[in-house]
């Protein structure tokens, strides 16, 4: 009985100790990269152009600019990013199945083959390759996620992309044009309030990477803060040539 109990509780405390982080990200790896770039993209257009020492107007024109152009760009790259590459999983998941209806014998030995590499005993492996194979479908999924590294019932859909990074983007851009559209009349608000959005930015990122949240908010920041800094200095620069 203690014997019994020994084993539950390891195995409690097994599972306990070893789930895993998603080290794909799912959907916050995106969206937080996507808010990102929108931040530190438009916090540095607007900065750079109030370096040139223009009036209050430009800089938020600047700014709302840059969020559509940002946005659309990004949402336009993605979709046809993910609806290339899915398109050509398709063809590939194609080739694959008119394989399996025209030498499905082939393909089973193939499967068992991959098996025995793995060091799976040679008739243990023909015997799972052949059960396996009896289902097309699933015959299908097997070799696609063996072979190609993929699943045929979870590719990625490119309007669920090019929204989520035109949201994340447009998010992120908003930031520093806030509080001119609240009334702010100088840089400093929209900087200061920016670059807290890069630290939480930061921080967020935190939970699919081993680092710790202040480190990574933290690096963030200087990043963020950097870019923002090189390009007032250029526009301060082009500005007093310009002028």
């Amino acid at each position: 009985m203690a014997i019994i109990e020994n084993e539950a509780s390891l195995h409690e405390a097994h599972r306990d100790n070893h789930t895993h982080r998603d080290v794909n990200g799912g959907w916050l790896r995106p969206a937080v990269f996507g808010a990102m770039d929108g931040l530190v993209s438009n916090l540095a257009l607007m900065t750079g152009v109030a370096g040139g020492a223009v009036g209050q107007q430009t800089i938020v024109l600047s700014g709302l600019a840059g969020l559509a152009a940002g946005a659309f760009s990004m949402a336009a790259g993605e979709y046809t990013s993910v609806a290339s590459q899915r398109e050509l999983v398709e063809a590939e998941l194609d080739v694959e199945r008119r394989e399996l209806r025209k030498h499905p014998k082939d393909e089973e030995a193939e499967l068992a083959a991959l098996y025995e590499s793995r060091g799976v005993e040679p008739e243990l492996a023909r015997e799972v390759a052949r059960q396996l194979s009896k289902d097309p479908e699933q015959a299908l999924e097997i070799h696609a996620r063996e072979e190609l590294g993929i699943d045929p019932g979870d590719l990625p859909s490119p309007t669920v992309a090019a929204v989520s990074s035109f949201g994340s983007f447009a998010l992120g851009a908003l930031l520093p044009v806030l509080p001119y559209l609240l009334g702010a009349s100088s840089l400093w608000p929209a900087v200061l309030l920016a670059l807290l959005g890069l630290f939480l930015c930061g921080a967020v990122v935190a939970k699919v990477t081993a680092r710790t949240w202040w480190y990574s908010g933290l690096r963030q920041l200087a990043l963020g803060g950097a870019a923002a800094g090189v390009t007032y200095a250029l526009g301060t620069l082009f500005g007093t040539a310009v002028g």
